[in-house]
């Protein structure tokens, strides 16, 4: 509507006063946010694809395997029954199956926390091992030892178990060889063939094979530390170790956990590794792991169910690992973190 005299010139503007439209509707909210066209459809495409997705290829098959766990499938023919918990209870009395588990936990343990100390004493050296006067830098020649220490990583997993099972470990292999001439004779000792040693090379290998890469990771976190930071350790007089347990550690935390638990899962699996070691378990299975088991009881006796039933298992601690490292990270300084955030 318009307000004003027609037909006078009283040198006023007019105002135009327009009334809302009847009948408008605004746009649904969910919290502070309206529901837009555009905004519906980002969540489509980037949360609603990615989640049907993670339900189709991650979830499905977990809950496909949980159901054939509780079967006598064959893997090889249509027919199934339903056996319930047989094959988990089967499982707790299978002395082997024991024995592999008891060798990935030691895995799980071991590989991570020996591969990520020596990984994070290599990047503390290249980064800020330097002289302990000057800029702070770290050791001559440090893009050298990065490249070195990283090439290992680039070379396939079952190229690294030949590599070391065929070629170093052999009773006439590198390793041997190398001993004998500085005068240690130890009669072609099979490194791998024996119940002692097995484990440990086995163990050495993976190590070898993962450490370059973790390297490289706490290679970036420590760069992207303040220098001045260090500066000021090193004006209060720490040294090297102190400077790295005191401070490095604790402000890359969160890449440490991270590295824990990729590296954890990677030791719970370590099929690739293990199988082109000792294809066959080592002697008296000593470097036999779950998923080499769960392999020959699939497809060498044709019991997919009691195979299904080890997945599972191997699962869940897979979970419960994740779930201990999150913990013991909050217990030990990670809660402080986030309640200051």
């Amino acid at each position: 509507m318009t307000i004003g005299s027609p037909g006078l010139d009283s040198g006023l503007d007019t105002v135009a006063v327009t009334a809302p439209r009847a009948g408008r509707r605004k746009a649904p909210r969910i919290g502070n946010r309206r529901l837009t066209v555009d905004y519906v459809s980002f969540l489509l495409v980037f949360l609603g694809l990615p989640l049907a997705i993670f339900l189709v290829f991650v979830i499905s098959p977990f809950v496909q395997a949980v159901y054939y766990s509780m079967t006598n499938w064959t893997g090889f023919s249509p027919n199934m029954s339903f056996v319930g918990v047989d094959n988990y209870i089967k499982l707790f009395q299978d002395t082997t199956f024991l024995q592999a588990m008891g060798n990935n936990i030691l895995l799980a343990i071991v590989v991570p926390l020996v591969t990520l100390t020596i990984a994070l004493i290599f990047a503390s050296m290249i980064t800020i091992g330097g002289p302990s006067s000057g800029q702070v830098r770290g050791l001559a020649g440090s893009s050298f030892y990065r490249v070195v220490s990283f090439f290992p990583y680039v070379i396939p997993a079952v190229a690294i178990g030949i590599l070391w099972g065929m070629g170093i470990y052999a009773p006439s292999g590198l390793l041997n060889g190398v001993l004998k001439a500085l005068g240690i004779d130890n009669n072609q000792f099979a490194w791998l063939g024996d119940q002692n040693t097995a484990m440990g090379a086995s163990i050495f290998v993976i190590v070898w094979g993962m450490v370059g890469f973790y390297m490289v990771l706490f290679i970036a976190a420590i760069k992207g530390i303040p220098a001045e930071v260090y500066e000021a350790a090193r004006l209060d007089g720490a040294g090297r170790f102190r400077t790295t347990v005191s401070l490095t550690l604790p402000l890359i935390r969160d890449n440490v956990q991270t590295a824990y638990i990729y590296l954890g899962i990677m030791a719970l699996d370590a099929f690739v590794y293990m199988a082109t070691l000792n294809s066959t378990g080592g002697p008296a299975n000593s470097t036999l792991v779950m998923s080499q088991y769960l392999y020959r009881t699939a497809f060498e006796k044709g019991q997919f169910g009691l195979s299904s039933a080890m997945g599972v298992v191997l699962a869940v601690i897979t979970l419960l690992f994740a779930a201990a490292v999150f913990i013991v990270n909050w217990a030990t300084g990670g809660r402080d973190k986030g309640e200051r955030a």
